[in-house]
């Protein structure tokens, strides 16, 4: 398991995957890999020496609908549905419920009490 607390994943949100994926490859090198995610459209993996390092998909929910384009932190948590527990008592806000990610692991977005999000997961163990 990736240390609690720790940051694991970074990821986009745009409408405009074409034109971030090109600016983002010509600024940092990275090359993109693109896969389907059915109704929620394609999910970028940028690569940097087919190593993956961020990523990058659609608006899906009405919170990421109604921002501009931003980028998402993941910080790696040991149980997301107890710290999703935590997070009203301490004054954030939940904006995406606990929910799992096939073949990530699970995930819920929270804003703390000034409304910055950030994305807690329990990623999968990796053998």
């Amino acid at each position: 398991m990736t240390k609690h607390g720790a940051f694991v994943w970074y990821h986009l949100v745009t409408t405009d995957q074409d034109k971030c994926g090109a600016f983002y490859g010509e600024v940092f090198g990275w090359t993109r890999r693109v896969v389907e995610v059915g109704p929620f459209g394609t999910y970028t993996v940028f690569q940097r020496s087919g190593e993956d390092v961020a990523g990058m998909m659609n608006p899906t929910i009405d919170y990421t609908r109604a921002r501009s384009p931003s980028w998402y932190a993941y910080v790696a948590v040991d149980d997301v549905d107890m710290c999703a527990a935590r997070v009203t008592q301490l004054g954030g806000t939940i904006i995406e419920p606990p929910h799992d990610v096939p073949g990530v692991g699970r995930v819920c977005l929270i804003a703390d009490p000034t409304g910055a999000p950030i994305t807690m997961m329990t990623p999968l163990a990796t053998k």
